[in-house]
């Protein structure tokens, strides 16, 4: 159900291992026939982690929709476009990450230059910094300001929308010397979504490729593949 533990190394980042740990959590499920759909492996020795995760999982679930209304308003359709439509039952996912303090190593990184492949991010982040963000002139930090979220554009929205949104290439190096924690929460279509992009901009490519057709559950196998080799496997 990709839920649980990765260990340092664990995950590939443009096939190369990240310098980061984590945990996996998603929307709570029963187990089924759907991959990566699933109960969450909460930690015995933390009981109240369970609780604050669901919770977690639910509120910024209601801000993603939130941010979703705007970006439809601001595309001039309907405030619920989204919401009623690729987001009606949305795939969430929600992952803590640990980051231990960079090498000094210059090609070392926590994870190395990629996009997100869904709709938004919304990024907290603790107080270390580390988090790079490309740019047309070029890489600049996105420093963590108290008492805010990263809102971070992924790869589908800028399909849906023709490039009017664009996704942002991003990456993370730990040069604090402190031990690193960030707070990814990923919302994206419905599993059964289809993804074809918005009605006023038909015929674009999204990222110099031939368009993807398909439902967003068969688009996210095509990433994981390449993200955990190891995972796919078992779910071939």
């Amino acid at each position: 159900a990709w839920r649980g533990f990765f260990p340092v190394g664990g995950e590939l980042t443009s096939g190369r291992p990240d310098l980061k740990e984590g945990v996996y959590f998603g929307a709570e499920k029963p187990p089924g026939p759907l991959p990566l759909h699933g109960p969450n492996l909460f930690p015995a020795q933390v009981p109240e982690l369970r609780d604050a995760v669901l919770e977690y999982l639910g509120t910024m679930t209601g801000v993603a929709q939130a941010v979703m209304s705007g970006v439809a308003l601001s595309l001039g359709l309907e405030e619920d476009y989204f919401r009623t439509g690729y987001t009606a039952d949305p795939t969430i996912l929600f992952r803590i990450f640990h980051y231990p303090p960079a090498p000094p190593d210059p090609d070392t990184w926590g994870v190395g230059e990629h996009t997100d492949y869904g709709l938004l991010t919304l990024l907290l982040q603790d107080s270390n910094g580390g988090l790079q963000v490309r740019t047309a002139h070029g890489w600049i930090d996105a420093p963590p300001l108290e008492g805010t979220f990263v809102c971070n554009i992924g790869d589908m929205l800028d399909k849906l929308t023709g490039g009017h949104y664009r996704s942002t290439p991003h990456r993370v190096r730990n040069r604090s010397g402190n031990e690193r924690l960030s707070y990814p929460f990923f919302f994206d279509p419905g599993w059964d979504s289809e993804v074809p992009p918005l009605p006023y901009a038909p015929g674009h490519r999204w990222d110099g490729q031939v368009d993807f057709t398909g439902t967003y559950g068969e688009y996210l196998l095509s990433k994981v593949s390449k993200v955990f080799p190891s995972l796919f496997e078992g779910l071939s």
